[in-house]
């Protein structure tokens, strides 16, 4: 079974952190890489700077309030870029403004998950983000894209 590489964008280190062990344990294996930035997520996925050497992921979790450069930048900015615009992206936020979910599908988002505000819940929607994406869905491979 291939490893899925996952690039998180997230600047809450406490949601980083569980998202990557909730998506370790989950069964399918996968590389989880985070990044605290709108900017730094731009980086890592054109492969610029000090991340020259990563790969382009096989998946984004995306968070939209993001420092500098927020998660709707950077969806409408991959999306506008050939090599990276069938790159699936799941838009992971604490909003649930009607707003910001039509934005983000607007702009090209996969998925508009709410992060839930209790451990529990959480847990739960980032283990149904990794049964879905890893285990049911089909990502297209890099050659695809």
């Amino acid at each position: 079974m291939r490893t899925t590489e996952v690039l998180l964008v997230d600047d809450n280190p406490a949601d980083a952190d569980l998202t990557s062990e909730v998506l370790a344990r989950h069964g399918h294996p996968c590389r989880v890489y985070a990044v605290t930035s709108g900017v730094e997520a731009m980086a890592f996925l054109r492969r610029q700077g000090k991340y020259a050497t990563e790969i382009i992921p096989d998946f984004v979790i995306l968070d939209l309030s993001l420092p500098g450069k927020d998660g709707r930048a950077v969806l409408a900015e991959v999306r506008a870029d050939p090599v990276l615009r069938k790159l699936p992206i799941v838009i992971f936020s604490t909003s649930q403004a009607p707003q910001d979910i039509m934005c983000s599908y607007d702009l090209g988002a996969n998925c508009y998950v709410s992060k839930p505000g209790n451990l529990r819940d959480f847990i739960a929607a980032v283990t149904s983000i990794g049964e879905f994406w890893f285990g049911l869905a089909h990502l297209p491979s890099e050659e695809q894209r």
